[in-house]
């Protein structure tokens, strides 16, 4: 069963949509808030109404202090994988460990997961993410600086 949720963040005149499948955080896509009206069409429910873990409540208040420009640990999000490759996997959760305010090149990734060739294969996979943020695919450039020209979908 999915679950969608909206958290809307003016100050970025942005709304995050979150998908939720079997208590796994499953999509995280960046949306414009809705012209004019600086909120989004609907918000992230209550505690009462969210799951017994509390998860997409844990999930919004670090989202929120993340965008006011804090830091937020993503790491014990529960994401679900289950589109992934293999490959893919092991290039998310290496990236997942990248301490905030520190960067990884795509071949440094790919070493870490034992495919020192791969890292063009590393940037496809930061192209594929679904939940960017919590997969920090940000945090991973090239190895000449600047932007690599992958972007999650």
């Amino acid at each position: 069963m999915f679950q969608t949720y909206q958290l809307a963040i003016p100050s970025w005149d942005l709304s995050l949509r979150l998908v939720w499948q079997d208590g796994q955080l499953a999509r995280l896509a960046f949306e414009p808030l809705a012209a004019g009206k600086g909120i989004a069409t609907s918000q992230l429910p209550s505690p009462s109404e969210s799951p017994s873990d509390g998860t997409p409540d844990t999930l919004r208040e670090k989202l929120e202090r993340y965008f006011a420009g804090g830091t937020a640990d993503f790491r014990d999000v529960p994401v679900k994988l289950d589109w992934a490759t293999p490959f893919q996997r092991e290039v998310y959760e290496v990236c997942r460990a990248i301490p905030w305010g520190e960067r990884r090149t795509y071949g440094e990734l790919a070493r870490l997961v034992g495919r020192s060739q791969a890292a063009r294969a590393v940037g496809n996979a930061m192209k594929t993410n679904r939940v960017p943020i919590v997969i920090p695919c940000h945090r991973v450039v090239p190895a000449g600086g600047g932007l690599g020209g992958f972007s999650a979908p």
